[in-house]
């Protein structure tokens, strides 16, 4: 036995096992004083990451932690609603987006404003109004309910306002993992930051009609709901047909992928053409079954679980492959080209947002690859009988069925 690794030298790999030395808790049943934890430990947060604390024996070495959370994120709370957020800052690895969970009381407005970077949306709960304008001067003022999407380009205005019965609730995604919630440009903070005699000669009114703006920004205030859709629309000047639609009806839409297992909704530039900077794909996951094994070449996965209890393993260059655990209101990111599988370990539907910096959704599926090789070739490189691939499935699943 070598005294350093503590592996015998007549020992080999075995599946489950593929590493020298060995890991994993299956891996060392012959010497249980290896496990043994003796120091300070946070056993409510240990109950969170059983893939951590035991993890599989096909995990091998350590990689950039791929998990985050809005349940540890501040919450930043006023009359009105609240925000909490997940930028690069607290999120190393998240360098493509950023996200922010917002939620508006019935009447509640996040103020007008715009940002430096894009913003897509997706409405967990509730309902909203949003208003914006089209890059070429065009107004859209549109309501959006639970499952819907909305975009706006970096740099157009726009505001947000919840509508009853019980406000709106919804994540942000920004095309840039630097992109803060409160780090916006502001109606308020510009009238109050521009000279009186500045204001009145841009919009032809006396200084008087400003002596009461307010002197500090109101980013989240509670406001009167507003009345029919119909009648903010006329009030805009909301010209049907004028502009591109802001909004999309992703849960409506059409699956890309559906069988017993779950379904996958896509929106991108194909079917939602006003998202040119972020793709999304909306993932079910019945008890049991899980996302096949696959990647994504053109952008980094960025995901926010909405429901249910997930696991999932990346596997990287190295080679490494780590698992962790995911819970609602979790945060999960993995880089572009890196391998990795959700499976759903709880008994309810597991429902979880996949983003991407893109114009476009792409993804490779391992079993759709293997499908279209010469099954010699895929033989020669596995020790899997040519009778035995023919039974693999041929082509993208997207979601794999519990068998």
């Amino acid at each position: 036995m070598d005294p350093d690794n503590r592996v015998p030298h007549h020992e080999t790999p075995s599946l489950g096992n593929p590493d020298l030395p060995p890991e994993g808790m299956e891996n060392i049943a012959g010497d249980p004083a290896s496990t043994r934890m003796t120091g300070p430990r946070n056993p409510v947060l240990e109950s969170q990451f059983p893939s951590a604390v035991t993890a599989p024996g096909t995990d091998i070495s350590t990689q950039p932690f791929f998990w985050s959370s809005f349940n540890i994120s501040p919450r930043r709370q006023q009359r009105g609603g609240w925000a909490r957020e997940v930028t690069q800052q607290d999120f190393a690895i998240s360098d493509e987006i950023a996200g922010v969970n917002m939620y508006l009381e019935p009447g509640g407005i996040r103020e007008l404003h715009w940002h430096q970077t894009a913003e897509w949306a997706y409405m967990s709960r509730g309902r909203c109004r949003i208003t914006t304008l089209s890059r070429e001067g065009l107004p859209s003022v549109d309501d959006v309910e639970s499952g819907d999407l909305w975009f706006f380009p970096a740099g157009l205005p726009h505001s947000l306002q919840g509508l009853g019965p019980d406000g709106a609730e919804f994540v942000l995604a920004f095309d840039d993992g630097e992109q803060s919630e409160s780090n916006t440009l502001l109606l308020t903070d510009w009238f109050a930051h521009t000279p009186p005699d500045v204001l009145a000669k841009n919009f032809g009114v006396a200084q008087e009609a400003f002596k009461d703006i307010p002197l500090h920004n109101l980013w989240i205030f509670p406001g009167d709901e507003p009345g029919e859709l119909e009648d903010d629309q006329a009030a805009a000047g909301v010209e049907w047909g004028a502009t591109n639609p802001v909004i999309f009806r992703l849960s409506r839409s059409q699956p890309r992928y559906q069988n017993s297992g779950g379904s996958i909704r896509i929106a991108d530039s194909k079917n939602y053409t006003a998202s040119k900077t972020v793709a999304a794909a909306l993932t079910i996951i019945e008890p049991g079954s899980m996302r096949e094994l696959h990647w994504h070449p053109n952008a980094d996965e960025w995901q926010y679980y909405l429901q249910g209890t997930g696991r999932m393993t990346v596997f990287n260059t190295g080679p490494h492959a780590n698992t962790t655990d995911f819970n609602a209101g979790d945060v999960g990111l993995v880089r572009r080209n890196l391998g990795h599988y959700v499976e759903n370990t709880g008994d309810v539907p597991l429902i979880y947002l996949e983003t991407f910096r893109s114009d476009h959704y792409e993804e490779v599926s391992l079993a759709n690859w293997l499908s279209h090789l010469p099954p010699k070739l895929v033989s020669q490189h596995l020790n899997i009988p040519e009778d035995v691939l023919a039974t693999f499935p041929r082509g993208a699943q997207g979601i794999v069925p519990l068998r």
